[in-house]
């Protein structure tokens, strides 16, 4: 009898964004609110060189530049200085991607706080920096874009509060800012909304921005904690944070088996994700010694003969995960890598 796993992981669920990227999670309700203020959201993002799926695919990618300008323009359009601010108080920190649950599972607000530090530039926005600055009575969570994208005011409002949040959720229902530094150019006038919807007393212009909290919050158990989510989580973003130093063809293939379910895995997306050109891939692929069809035939054939072993899922239900629109076409494909049907290779497998 082969051995049946609990669970498997090929590879990373998705690419991580490169240098110059980020996720499009910060424009999450941006299409709501510019509906209210009577503004078409996909004309802005359209605007500054982005496509409209942006405002509803967070796993899309954008430059660090296009959300800050982005944000900076919607200030000047809604007449709303603290606009960045104001959308984050609509947002979740899951904003952030999978590193949320992450935090949120650890043991400890200490614990929750290095694994954003490890995997947020990993997962989220490899520009951005986070820093745990530990005082004797104050801790500070501070963050910094490593690259000049000019005035970016509304992304830091944006950034402060979903950290707030983020520090509430991990902290539990007792957490409270000591006091948020900001490197921003914020009026006079609106300080006092500022103040409040943070929860404390703000600094602004500063040279740079963080939150600060009792250093002995640090070392209070999450309310959420979960061990078993906890490991698990962590080791698939270790995971991911190993395949971003891949070779292109392994990065290739990373993006290949996450994506054969939806349907829409094409090298112009994988490109994309990658964070390249079509015609840069195609020749890093080439000067390899590989295609991007070969590659994708590749792991259809992996990943096919995986699940048949494991029994778990019915043969139409294998063709789906693998993008077939019929189980007839994953048939004459499976025959054609293999000289079986899909029926004998199981078969074989119990014997």
């Amino acid at each position: 009898m082969g051995q049946e796993s609990f669970f498997s992981l090929d590879g990373p669920l998705d690419i991580a964004p490169g240098g110059g990227q980020c996720r499009a999670a910060n424009f999450s309700g941006l299409a709501a609110v510019a509906r209210q203020l009577g503004r078409d959201a996909r004309g802005i993002v359209e605007r500054h060189g982005m496509e409209a799926r942006v405002l509803t695919d967070p796993e899309s990618l954008i430059a660090p530049q296009q959300l800050a300008d982005t944000l900076e323009y919607c200030s000047t359009l809604f007449d709303d200085p603290l606009f960045g601010l104001h959308i984050a108080t609509t947002q979740d920190p899951e904003v952030f991607g999978c590193v949320t649950a992450l935090c949120r599972s650890a043991p400890t607000v200490r614990a929750g706080i290095r694994c954003l530090i490890d995997y947020l530039p990993v997962v989220h926005a490899p520009d951005c920096e986070v820093v745990l600055i530990e005082g004797r009575e104050t801790a500070e969570l501070a963050w910094l874009v490593n690259t000049d994208i000019g005035v970016n005011d509304q992304a830091n409002y944006q950034a402060a509060m979903l950290n707030v949040k983020l520090l509430q959720s991990i902290g539990g229902p007792g957490f409270k800012p000591s006091w948020v530094s900001l490197s921003a150019e914020t009026r006079g006038s609106d300080m006092p909304e500022l103040e409040k919807l943070l929860g404390c007393k703000v600094t602004s212009r500063d040279s740079h921005n963080s939150i600060a909290f009792p250093v002995h919050t640090l070392d209070q158990p999450v309310p959420s904690a979960n061990r078993l989510l906890f490991r698990l989580l962590g080791g698939y973003l270790e995971t991911v944070k190993t395949a971003h130093s891949q070779s292109v063809i392994e990065r290739v293939e990373s993006y290949i088996r996450g994506s054969l379910a939806s349907g829409n895995c094409t090298i112009e997306r994988c490109a994309e994700k990658i964070g390249t050109s079509v015609r840069t891939l195609q020749a890093r692929l080439a000067a390899a010694g590989a295609r991007f069809s070969e590659l994708v035939e590749k792991q259809r054939a992996a990943l096919a003969k995986s699940h048949l072993a494991q029994r778990q899922l019915s043969l139409d239900e294998i063709a789906d995960r693998l993008g077939y629109g019929e189980q007839t076409s994953f048939g004459r494909a499976f025959k054609r890598w293999t000289g079986m049907t899909p029926q004998q290779f199981r078969a074989g497998c119990q014997m």
